[in-house]
């Protein structure tokens, strides 16, 4: 049975940083690239980055030079830094694993943790 499971969300002031986690299991971690979506309520599930096999980073727009996602093939986790955090990044953040199609696109991705809350205050 895939798991993943994230940890790491809060609520933060503006300017301020957190790191989510998302732990796998029943899963090859190493054959899949890994990537973190977000949702803001009311609005659809947004691309935020995404790690291929080999090690290639990918990022939304709007994160770019804030966040920094990363991989440890060791314990078959996969986690988001999040730095200069802004309102706009309010969300569920889930980590999702990649099984086919756009990489950019949530349908790509065949399994999802369950979500951690993001909140950054102004």
């Amino acid at each position: 049975q895939v798991q993943l499971v994230e940890s790491g969300g809060g609520l933060v002031q503006a300017g301020g940083s957190l790191r989510l986690s998302c732990a796998t299991s029943g899963l090859t971690f190493s054959d899949y690239t890994m990537g973190w979506f977000r949702q803001a309520p009311g609005k659809e599930r947004d691309f935020v980055s995404a790690i291929n096999l080999s090690g290639r980073l990918y990022y939304a727009d709007s994160v770019k030079g804030r966040f920094t996602i990363s991989r440890d093939k060791v314990k078959s986790t996969v986690s988001l830094q999040m730095n200069s955090l802004k309102p706009e990044d309010t969300a569920v953040y889930y980590c999702a694993a990649f099984t086919g199609g756009s990489l950019y696109s949530a349908n790509a991705y065949g399994y999802w943790g369950q979500g951690t809350q993001v909140t950054v205050s102004s």
